[in-house]
């Protein structure tokens, strides 16, 4: 176990309001916060994003930077702000003036920006932003102004890539661990239930079940009750829970604390997959601080309550996303799910009472308790409120994570927030929800973000990832790529999914690749196809045991339902609208752009090419096998794909 030095009772004592804060206790708190600094500060982000992006090499020359000038100053990591494509990112905040943020901070930029600044100007070109403080640059734009961050309101993100994830008493300078110190304090488990009820807060990890409800179905007959937090966030394009462990580790173990006070429990399990290692390594690091604090442990700042932290690690399945799967792997079984009931809540981990929520719910627990059900539950729409976390990828300009009002349009995530679709490119859809999910097309690009809203398209709230796609995308390929990952990471335990989701994938390859070789009986089975898809994934939703199969066949159906041409494109016309379907793509070469230099007859690999210098070359369809070395070859634009 790591050793961690204790804070100073007084301190921690005054800030969580046992007794009064002298001044000298509120000027440490400013500083904590960086209100003001009394020496330079440079905080690089390495979060995962950032530390892909090269932040490795950033932090080093800063180190570098800071121990070649002899210069007294702190060098702090924290975690990724949420802007990922401007990656790395590292702020500067000197003594009497704003924090400022620079982006795409690579290693042989550091010491022109560290040079600049340290002698009172900002280099422009590289700036993000400056923070909100008494210290303002001069012409220096503000970053809550920047397009990206403006329209959010950051509630669970709100220290992300601002504090040193490592270190707690920055964290309970903004306000942490106050939340606790309240519920064990001034509030019996069924009021802290019923404030959590009554805050409208809604599981951000599926099917949005309102969590104090959840709670309360907890069976507190058996003394011996678990809570798990579910990390394992297998969707592809989706990385909240990662950056929010990694930005602000102890903001989601105030929130388990409370919840595992709210139904009893003593003894909680963090399911985060093991391809999370710094993630991992700061949770570790944080459990560490908070029991050498009294924040977790035994008798909890003083109270009867409990609570033991264990960190379990997965295996990377998807299927352990759901809950009775997980529950089996954190029991050293095999992970695949069990039919419900009974509900985890009456039998569920080790056959006792147990809870399970993602991080998202439980980072937004302790607001609720600390600011109160009316706070969180004024934002929002009727049926869902507060805040959601999105992880924002694919082809949009300005990928990252994005916190928005509950009932924000998806046209404002992705165009105001996001820059709109990257290149210039016209938007097709989004897939929303990962595979259990479904995909927005443009029709619907005004729907507002809720639970209730995106079931009336075909989609689902799910984690959260948004996953953009853009006019070069072909819809009948992406539902192929879903449907590949879910076969692949289907359990196998029962036989619709298990068999149901091979026999659609079996079908859309068959529909997206040449029918050269096609014998008769399959030309026919292709022209049945999209009757068989519809018919295979009712039977799937239908008769499968988990909510991971009976969602599996949502990213057929979804782009079946809006994007059915380009189905009928692929089975009846053997041909790819978005030309991305490699063997559906012919081929051709414009004479009158072909200025005959043999380029592409040298680069074609089956001598498909053919013609005489400096005159038009043609090619033979039945010979090209559609690779696209031509095409990628040609420097005149002659050749093109149809």
């Amino acid at each position: 176990m790591e050793q961690i030095t204790p804070l100073d009772k007084d301190f921690l004592a005054s800030v969580l309001g046992e007794t009064d804060c002298p001044s000298s206790q509120a000027e440490q708190l400013a500083i904590l916060r960086r209100e003001k600094v009394t020496k330079p500060v440079i905080y690089v982000g390495t979060g995962t994003c950032g530390l892909g992006a090269g932040a490795g090499y950033t932090l080093a020359a800063v180190k570098n930077y800071v121990e070649k000038n002899n210069l007294d100053a702190d060098v702090v990591e924290v975690g990724c702000v949420g802007l990922c494509v401007v990656e790395p990112i590292m702020d500067v905040q000197l003594p009497g003036k704003n924090r400022v943020s620079f982006q795409e901070v690579t290693e042989d930029k550091v010491d022109g920006i560290l040079s600049a600044i340290f002698k009172g100007e900002v280099v422009q070109e590289s700036v993000l932003g400056q923070y909100r403080g008494d210290g303002a640059w001069d012409n220096t734009p503000f970053i809550d102004e920047h397009p990206f961050f403006a329209p959010q309101t950051r509630w669970v993100l709100a220290n992300c890539g601002r504090i040193n994830p490592s270190r707690l008493e920055e964290y309970i300078a903004n306000g942490g661990y106050v939340a606790l110190k309240k519920a064990l304090t001034t509030m019996t488990s069924d009021q802290v239930c019923d404030e959590v009820l009554e805050s409208g807060l809604r599981g951000r990890g599926g099917g949005g079940f309102p969590t104090g409800k959840k709670w309360k179905f907890v069976n507190k007959n058996d003394p011996h009750r678990y809570l798990v937090c579910n990390a394992d966030e297998g969707d592809p394009g989706a990385f909240m829970d990662r950056a929010v462990i990694e930005g602000d580790p102890h903001r989601l173990l105030e929130g388990m604390a409370i919840a595992a006070y709210a139904i009893g429990a003593q003894k909680a399990y963090i399911y985060i997959r093991a391809e999370y290692p710094l993630a991992i390594q700061r949770l570790k690091h944080a459990i560490a601080e908070a029991k050498a604090n009294n924040l977790l442990g035994q008798n909890i700042l003083g109270t009867d309550f409990s609570l033991e932290m264990v960190i379990k690690m997965g295996a990377g399945a998807f299927v352990c996303g759901e809950e009775t799967a997980l529950m089996h792997s954190i029991e050293g079984k095999r992970g695949m799910p069990r039919p419900r009931p009974p509900f985890p809540a009456v039998k569920g981990l080790f056959q006792h009472p147990t809870i399970i929520n993602n991080v998202e719910t439980m980072a937004n627990v302790p607001g609720i308790i600390a600011k109160g059900a009316k706070w969180f539950n004024a934002v929002g729409t009727d049926g869902s409120k507060g805040t959601k976390v999105f992880a924002l990828s694919g082809k949009v300009a300005r990928t990252g994570l994005v916190e928005v009002a509950m009932g924000t349009s998806l046209r404002k995530v992705i165009y105001d927030i996001g820059g709109g679709i990257a290149n210039g490119k016209a938007y097709k859809a989004v897939q929303i929800g990962g595979p259990s999910g479904g995909c927005i097309p443009e029709a619907k690009i005004d729907i507002e973000i809720d639970y209730e809203s995106l079931k009336t398209v075909g989609a689902m709230m799910g984690s959260g990832g948004l996953v953009v796609m853009d006019e070069d995308n072909c819809m009948v390929d992406v539902a192929k790529f879903f449907m590949d990952f879910i076969q692949r990471e289907s359990c196998g335990k029962c036989t619709p999914c298990r068999e149901g989701t091979r026999r659609m994938l079996e079908i859309l390859n068959r529909i997206t690749r040449s029918d050269r070789k096609e014998t008769e009986e399959e030309t026919l089975q292709r022209f049945q196809s999209i009757i068989h898809l519809e018919e295979l994934a009712k039977v799937i939703r239908d008769t499968s045991l988990c909510g991971l199969g009976q969602t599996a066949p949502n990213p057929v159906l979804s782009t079946l339902n809006w994007f059915r041409d380009e189905y009928e494109a692929h089975v009846f016309e053997r041909r790819c609208p978005a030309k991305a379907c490699i063997e559906l793509i012919h081929y051709e070469i414009m004479a009158d752009a072909c200025k005959g230099c043999t380029l592409c007859s040298k680069k074609c690999p089956v001598g498909a090419i053919s013609g005489e210098p400096k005159k038009a070359h043609t090619i033979d369809t039945e010979k090209c096998i559609a690779c696209g070395a031509c095409f990628d070859s040609c420097r005149f634009s002659a050749i093109r794909k149809v």
